[in-house]
């Protein structure tokens, strides 16, 4: 018996025979062509963009999960697909260097795909495995190979990979594919993300696995603590489909809750809101009983694509998810882009610190018409619904009122060519720094919300570097000093009288909700999949008990302590998924 441990992306336990798949990459080595074949191949790559392009149409109208589900899932790829500039970056390539087809495909996705993948923000480094799903696509159709298909199943199996495309996991049977895992992968991935949506448990991240294991061997993949078992003992088999029992069980009790308010025993009202990329996604927050989103992630309409987006393209993407959401609040976040988050080489200067240099609303109001034209979008928008703007990385009450006035201008401008908009449209800001969390007090003054984003907050507070392998481990949403700045913060707000969320990944975990509540926050942005566990957390402690609990953690001074103390309140709310 060999135990594996990874991340658990999807919850559920399968117990089932292994099926190895080949994810072996396509190798493209460079031929050049003569001047006069150039536009034979510019024609094949057209072909292979339209064909991919029907692919996808088809997997849609296979009906293998639901329209809103498939619609999160491929927006990216759809949009990859039918951009012209994407597509001419491939043709002009041809062109000039003379060269195949393929060669164009390969060279021009592996640079986008590496740019992803060094960026530190997970939501976008995740995106690296769509490029690499439209590479394979596209040279599936140049080079005629057929893909590795798992259509001719009979028997009930764990699929075991390096890595799975979206499409790959799209293409799974339920009835026979009862789980997977895989050596790479993160939770946002959208593997990750159709893992969930079909129900499927999964485990990502697992390292060298895939060529170390027996053929049609058994295997255990929980997707609840992310542990995967390779070969498993009777005793560890038949404990594991007793568990498999109880969290099949709880799998049902949490889908009765979605239509219940997230109320604490004792009443108090918990406002659960999710976090979104696309307007796609708005649909999968209602489905999960959320109450609106605290946090859309406005980075993707510059990130995908080769150009930068215009006033209509913001427009449509905003008011899509107002509608969508039917009056239920949608607070939009101002571009986050800057230090390692650039769509391409050229938007921004070289700097020896990008992550303390011009990022997020510095980089806004360095580049005012590109604010400006976000900002007539917003305010367009605002029409429509309950609609709010958040400024990110505010440091100080300087940059706020910058902003602000900026934000004046541009409903100045709209007055003057007789643009309707909501002139009480609420501003808020994000707390992300040390210097904000510690003026909380001065900014609360002139703000009408705040949302604390922990990630940042915790990077900056404990100058580590998550992504840095040597110090990751130090990154904690436990360490004393963090905690206090965030109480802090909850203070500042509630004397003020304004709005609070946490949109952090904190929002996410299970361990700090008891926490949270107990410090006095009352509304939660997080991810969707994880709306009804929390609600759940949420129905079965009182305040009271959350209070008793954020006074004990008050009294701890290391971040082992707490989180052990956390742990333990969470497991006995939540048996089933420990």
């Amino acid at each position: 018996m060999e135990i594996r441990k990874g991340i658990a992306v999807s919850p559920g336990i399968a117990i089932a025979k292994a099926m190895v798949i080949d994810s072996r990459e396509y190798r493209i080595p460079r031929r050049s062509i003569m001047a006069s074949q150039r536009s034979g191949e510019v024609k094949r790559v057209r072909t292979a963009f339209a064909r991919a392009i029907e692919e996808l149409d088809d997997i849609k109208s296979a009906k293998r999960i639901e329209e809103s589900e498939i619609g999160d899932i491929f927006a990216v790829h759809m949009r990859f697909l039918r951009d012209k500039s994407f597509l001419k970056r491939m043709t002009d390539f041809i062109q000039k260097e003379m060269v195949t087809a393929e060669y164009a495909v390969s060279t021009t996705l592996r640079e986008i795909a590496s740019h992803f993948a060094g960026i530190d923000d997970p939501y976008i480094s995740e995106r690296a495995s769509d490029i690499y799903d439209i590479e394979k696509r596209l040279l599936k159709h140049l080079l005629g190979r057929v893909e590795d298909t798992i259509d001719h199943l009979r028997d009930e199996v764990v699929i075991l990979a390096h890595d799975l495309t979206p499409t790959q996991t799209a293409g799974f049977n339920k009835t026979f594919v009862k789980g997977f895992a895989t050596e790479r992968g993160g939770r946002t991935s959208h593997t990750a993300i159709l893992a969930r949506s079909l129900g499927i448990p999964a485990v990502v991240a697992l390292g060298d696995m895939s060529s170390e294991i027996p053929p049609d061997c058994q295997v255990i993949v929980d997707g609840n603590r992310g542990v995967v078992i390779i070969e498993p003992d009777d005793q560890t088999l038949e404990q594991y489909r007793l568990y498999a029992e109880r969290v099949t069980q709880f799998a049902s009790e949490l889908n009765v809750l979605r239509e219940l308010p997230a109320q604490t025993r004792d009443g108090i009202r918990v406002d659960l809101l999710g976090n979104v990329e696309f307007p796609d996604e708005a649909a999968y927050v209602l489905e999960k009983g959320g109450d609106g989103i605290g946090l859309y992630r406005t980075e993707f309409l510059y990130l995908y694509g080769g150009a930068e987006p215009t006033e209509e393209d913001h427009y449509h993407a905003y008011a899509e998810t107002v509608r969508s959401m039917k009056n239920k609040p949608v607070v939009i976040r101002t571009m986050d882009l800057g230090a390692d988050k650039m769509p391409h080489a050229g938007w921004h200067p070289n700097e020896a610190n990008p992550a303390l240099g011009l990022r997020s609303i510095r980089y806004c109001l360095h580049d005012l018409p590109m604010f400006k034209t976000q900002l007539r979008a917003i305010l367009r928008a605002s029409i429509l619904g309950d609609l709010r703007v958040m400024l990110p990385l505010i440091t100080n009450l300087q940059e706020l009122r910058q902003a602000k006035m900026i934000l004046r201008d541009v409903m100045e401008d709209l007055d003057e060519e007789g643009v309707p908009y909501n002139p009480d449209m609420p501003v808020g800001i994000m707390i992300e720094t040390p210097s904000s969390a510690l003026t909380a007090g001065l900014l609360a003054q002139e703000s009408d919300f705040f949302s604390i984003g922990t990630n940042d907050l915790i990077q900056y507070t404990l100058a580590v570097d998550r992504a840095n392998q040597y110090v990751s481990t130090l990154f904690s949403s436990a360490e004393p000093a963090v905690l206090r700045l965030l109480r802090g913060v909850i203070q500042d707000a509630h004397k003020a009288r304004i709005g609070l969320s946490i949109c952090g990944e904190i929002a996410s975990d299970p361990e700090y909700i008891m926490l949270l509540l107990g410090m006095g926050v009352r509304t939660l942005s997080l991810a969707a999949p994880m709306i009804p566990e929390v609600k759940k957390i949420i129905r079965s402690v009182s305040i009271d008990d959350c209070g008793d609990l954020a006074r004990k953690v008050a009294t701890l001074d290391s971040s082992r302590q707490i989180k052990n103390v956390l742990r333990d309140a969470a497991k006995e709310i939540l048996p089933e998924t420990y």
